[in-house]
């Protein structure tokens, strides 16, 4: 696991040059900047984090002195400082592991993810840990909508407190963005999601993918999910999800805390690829896919590798940033 965290930050810092991408779009790359023809998307994004607002202590364990919401807040500015239209969002799990959520039952979370600007989450099955009025009660401090398609909580106390999904524009390219979550039947304790009703995840994210595609006419599909990877069983996951659809582009994953170097490509029922990312937990590595779109053709092509979050990678952005 060392030995791929490092890969991470290297193989980044090699990723995402325009030149290259617009390359594979068979586009001239100078004339594309310059003529505005292609468009430039970067996602960014979390899971799992488990409220972990410092970073690892030195202790000599397996992540000692990784990740933390001070070194991630700076690196998302110093991005959304270099590119025009960049996304944020998580897949789940925002809450439990930490003091800060015994004492402040996730106040501070929801605080910094909106400090940090985060477009939008869903829900991973340890944000019910304080039951549907401990989720409620933080809701205020989140200026982000959270996104679940598959919850519907409409005889509870979160009715219309989330969305299933939410369409962002970004130089006139449409952005559809969706959530799904895990049967929280038999991992979360039933006062804790009360009348909730678990919705199929695959069915449901078919769904809402179709409707964005063809009736909302979306140039991007994108679902937050917190079901996990892949599994051993046949249990319905990010992998057999990625395979059984027509319309999803990218899955940014959660729950399994699974550490991916790169982007995983799957070809789906439409011959067409849906991409799935997913950066381990606890805000160890931030996330990151780019797209590029030839404006009127529609074309796209993409790269992504995760940040590690440290101090090396810290004094990284510091010498990059210096004059």
């Amino acid at each position: 696991m060392e030995e791929s965290l490092k890969t991470n930050r290297r193989s980044f810092l090699k990723a995402g040059g325009i030149l290259s991408l617009a390359t594979a779009l068979n586009l001239n790359p100078l004339q594309a900047i310059a003529a505005g023809d292609v468009v430039k998307l970067s996602i960014l994004h979390t899971n799992d984090v488990h409220s972990r607002i410092e970073p690892f202590p030195m202790d000599g364990s397996r992540y000692q002195g990784l990740g933390g919401i001070a070194r991630r807040a700076a690196i998302i500015k110093k991005i959304r400082g270099e590119e025009r239209n960049v996304l944020l969002f998580d897949a789940g799990d925002i809450f439990q592991g930490t003091p800060y959520f015994n004492k402040f039952g996730g106040e501070i979370e929801m605080k910094l993810m909106t400090a940090m600007s985060y477009d939008a989450a869903t829900m991973g099955n340890h944000d019910f840990d304080n039951g549907l009025a401990g989720f409620y009660e933080q809701l205020p401090h989140a200026n982000f909508p959270i996104l679940c398609s598959n919850y519907d909580f409409s005889n509870t106390l979160l009715n219309k407190s989330t969305i299933p999904y939410k369409v962002f524009n970004k130089e006139g390219i449409s952005i559809g963005v969706f959530g799904i979550g895990i049967q929280l039947e038999g991992i979360v304790d039933i006062r804790s999601y009360g009348d909730t009703l678990y919705l199929d995840p695959q069915k449901k994210a078919n769904e809402t993918a179709d409707f964005l595609r063809n009736e909302l006419k979306c140039d991007l599909i994108i679902c937050l999910s917190h079901i996990g990877y892949t599994y051993s069983s046949d249990r319905v996951s990010d992998k057999i999800l990625a395979k059984n659809n027509n319309n999803i582009d990218l899955i940014i994953g959660g729950h399994t805390h699974t550490f991916m170097d790169k982007p995983e490509d799957v070809l789906n029922l439409s011959s067409k690829v849906t991409t799935i990312n997913q950066v381990g937990f606890a805000g160890i590595n931030l996330g990151r896919v780019d797209y590029y779109f030839e404006r009127y053709k529609g074309k796209r092509a993409k790269s992504g590798s995760p940040y590690l979050i440290s101090n090396d990678l810290n004094s990284w952005l510091t010498k990059k940033s210096a004059p």
